[in-house]
């Protein structure tokens, strides 16, 4: 089995089986189970997309929050019944494709060997977890190939592809937006080769040719893919892609103790945005999105299991020089308590969706602040780590290409 997940080819061929065989078993479900396996935001993609086909907004369908792109990409689940599941084909070999740019970014990046890289790269390719949400008609899987291709394009020193990845990530989904300040402070000319005597120093050194190319096709990137979407759709563009997630609050599917503890403003934005780039993106850059994805998650207001893909899809990188691999008593107990503490969510989440008891106070609540506490202290792990990194990573057989 050792040697089989050291093989690309199997490794690939197994994460195309896995999706295959859980996009049939969810038609199965679906037909023959009162619990079905689509997701209910499918439906509300394919609908709009519906709308789209119709010469209409996609926002005519209540609850749509997203960028017009996603019901774009999807325009072919409105040909007929056969084409409805074809979202979910696109979701999971978008999860694939993501797959296959850790792969790159661990063996020609990382310079990991091809066997190593690739059972790294399996954590994400054949995690079931993974391959069920992508599979039940979550867009998780193509904002995965957006983030990691932006990871690649930083670490090649592809800065203007980095930029229109970058705004482009933004767009479609606004969180990615925290990964810019940790692409900024990585892109230090003087951290990659020693200074010359001529170099500039203070503010001014800080405004390099890297910098000032990210910040502006980024900038561009997202304002004309806004101006564009406006044009067509209107104020129920900015309403519902952007506003409505500002202000959003879920009291449903909801693992944060957020709507029933806390009350965390700018704390969490701060923490996870400037403050874990400031200290550790120049140590470690993947590693460093791992842990402030990780701290978003955990402190937003809104946490679903949707939102766990944004970190998992980092593991890779952080792994090969984790404690968690190092203290396998560590990485186990982190592991069991990150499940146990979905575990107790889900099973007060499905009294009170499927069984219509009232599980808020304490029941909820309390599987809330458990799991809150747990990814705090996982955290906690993975800072630490970061932190006690003896040098940087991900630097070495990076190229100077800035376009």
């Amino acid at each position: 089995m050792a040697q089989l997940i050291s093989s690309p080819q199997y490794v690939f061929s197994a994460a195309f089986v896995l999706r295959a065989v859980l996009l049939v078993y969810g038609l199965f479900q679906d037909a023959y189970s009162p619990m079905k396996y689509t997701d209910i935001d499918y439906f509300v993609f394919t609908d709009a997309a519906r709308f789209v086909s119709q010469g209409a907004s996609p926002y005519k369908r209540d609850t749509y929050r997203y960028t017009p792109l996603l019901a774009w990409f999807i325009y072919p689940t409105t040909w007929s019944r056969l084409w409805f599941h074809s979202g979910k084909v696109l979701f999971a070999l978008g999860d694939i494709v993501a797959g296959w740019f850790i792969y790159q970014i661990l063996r020609r990046t990382a310079n990991m060997p091809t066997e190593r890289a690739i059972k790294f790269a399996s954590i994400w390719l054949l995690n079931p977890m993974v391959a069920q949400i992508s599979t039940r008609g979550s867009s998780e899987g193509l904002l995965g190939v957006i983030v990691t291709a932006l990871l690649w394009a930083v670490v090649q020193r592809r800065i203007v592809l980095t930029g229109l990845l970058l705004g482009l990530a933004v767009h479609f989904k606004i969180y990615p937006f925290i990964y810019a300040a940790s692409i900024v402070w990585w892109l230090d000319d003087e951290y990659r080769d020693p200074p010359k005597p001529s170099s500039r120093s203070g503010l001014l050194a800080f405004f390099n040719r890297a910098r000032i190319t990210l910040a502006v096709v980024s900038l561009l990137t997202f304002m004309a893919l806004n101006a564009i979407m406006f044009l067509i759709y209107g104020e129920p563009f900015l309403e519902h892609t952007f506003f409505y997630h500002l202000i959003r609050l879920d009291h449903r599917h909801n693992f944060s103790p957020y709507n029933t503890m806390l009350y965390l403003n700018s704390s969490p934005l701060f923490f996870s945005a400037i403050a874990i780039p400031l200290v550790l993106a120049k140590k470690d850059l993947p590693s460093t999105m791992l842990a402030q994805t990780f701290a978003f998650v955990t402190f937003n207001k809104v946490c679903t299991s949707q939102y766990f893909l944004w970190y998992l899809i980092f593991l890779p990188f952080y792994l090969p020089t984790s404690s968690l691999l190092r203290s396998p008593s560590k990485g186990i107990a982190a592991l069991v308590l990150w499940v146990i503490g979905q575990a107790l969510w889900l099973q007060q989440g499905y009294q009170l969706e499927f069984l219509g008891n009232s599980t808020f106070v304490p029941g909820l609540w309390f599987a809330s602040v458990i799991f809150f506490l747990i990814n705090t202290w996982i955290l906690g792990v993975v800072i630490t780590d970061i932190g006690s990194a003896k040098s940087a990573r991900l630097v070495s057989g990076v190229g100077k290409k800035t376009s």
